[in-house]
């Protein structure tokens, strides 16, 4: 069973900057996509950003220009980088893995909580 943990939310001001952090029980990275999720209150979960083996990452367009996601497979980590962050940006966030299809591969871990409000 591969554990997904992620960390590295908060309480943060508007246009502030935060990175999450996620790191695996095994090396998925380097066999699916790796991927960041997130759940605003009362919504859906919907895929943030996505980056796949050759590096080349996609973003949601409410996100896009705002947020960078990024891996390092040696130690099964990817991280997301959210700068100008908004109100609206708040949210649960979750790692997990696809297989360019968007549709999340694994169980969720516990997500990390956060929270943009001045």
């Amino acid at each position: 069973q591969v554990l997904l943990v992620e960390s590295g939310g908060g309480l943060v001001q508007p246009g502030g900057s935060l990175t999450l952090s996620c790191v695996t029980s095994g090396s998925i990275f380097s066999f699916y996509d790796a991927a960041w999720y997130r759940q605003r209150p009362g919504e859906q979960r919907e895929l943030v950003a996505s980056i796949i083996s050759d590096r080349t990452s996609t973003y949601a367009d409410s996100v896009k220009g705002r947020f960078t996601i990024s891996g390092n497979n040696a130690k099964n980590t990817v991280y997301l980088q959210m700068n100008s962050l908004k109100p609206e940006d708040t949210a649960v966030y979750y790692c997990n893995a696809h297989q360019g299809d968007g549709i999340p591969h694994f169980g969720w871990g516990q997500g990390t909580q956060v929270t943009v409000s001045s």
